[in-house]
């Protein structure tokens, strides 16, 4: 197999980190890996925060949802999806005072410019994955970066247009964690449409549910302690959830309202 994709195919989510600490010729590959990412229009529409502090380390095992082995982590990078560096240098390079001369407002970054930074983020984030990967080291998404909004607004001194859309920790595997099986994954004919979107039925819900398909030995698709009832009950009502979709809501405002700052 291709050595990249045989990387693809057996990578997993590390949550147990032997106590070495990363090199910085190591730590080095990972960065430059990430900032090769794809970008839109070569603007690098993210930063990254590296959190070295072991204490800001704890605080972010409290702001998301309570994963102890984040202070753990030799490794924490914050991927921010960042339109402030280019607003600010618009401002230093004079592009207002231009528009103005021609009674022209300067345009501030919505919604559609927070999107398209938060795949740029994202990319890089998935980019330093594969090259933390490829050197023998592991890592874990925290999405629950999202969450608690304000406090990390206050923790990494955010500014209105760089907002944190994702987290990565990042260490040498333990050998438990090494010999942990693999999740499974849905099957190609649940995700993969040819052209058009395809909502799924209840034949394919049973289906895709299946042991043989999902790994799950839940019951399929209905009744009291189906897959579903408890994915919403684990995932989609639960409290960091919800906490989640407020932290989000005040991203956004402070995003789309803020003054010049």
């Amino acid at each position: 197999m291709n050595p990249v994709i045989d990387l693809i195919m057996k990578r997993k989510s590390i949550r147990a980190y032997e106590s070495r600490p990363i090199p910085p010729d190591v730590r080095e590959q990972i960065l430059t890996a990430a900032m090769r990412a794809p970008t839109a229009g070569n603007m690098m529409l993210y930063s990254i925060l590296e959190v070295h502090d072991q204490s800001m380390k704890e605080r972010l095992v409290e702001t998301c949802d309570n994963q102890p082995f984040i202070a753990e982590a030799p490794l924490v990078l914050v991927f921010l999806a960042d339109y402030q560096r280019w607003y600010d240098y618009f401002k230093f390079a004079g592009v207002e005072t231009h528009l103005l001369k021609g009674g022209e407002e300067m345009v501030r970054p919505a919604e559609g410019d927070l999107m398209l930074a938060c795949c740029d983020a994202l990319i890089a984030a998935q980019t330093a994955v594969l090259a933390a990967e490829s050197l023998g080291l592991g890592s874990c998404y925290i999405g629950d970066i999202l969450e608690n909004y304000e406090n990390h607004k206050e923790m990494f001194n955010l500014p209105p247009y760089a907002i944190p859309i994702g987290m990565l920790c990042i260490g040498y595997p333990t050998e438990e964690e090494r010999q942990r099986e693999q999740t499974r994954r849905f099957e190609p004919e649940f995700i993969v449409f040819q052209d058009r979107y395809r909502r799924l039925s209840g034949e394919d819900f049973e289906r895709m549910f299946q042991p043989a398909n999902s790994g799950s030995d839940l019951p399929a698709a209905s009744g009291p302690d189906s897959v579903g009832v408890r994915m919403y009950r684990r995932k989609f009502s639960a409290g960091f959830s919800i906490e989640m979709r407020r932290s989000v809501r005040a991203m956004l405002q402070k995003w789309t309202t803020s003054a010049d700052v």
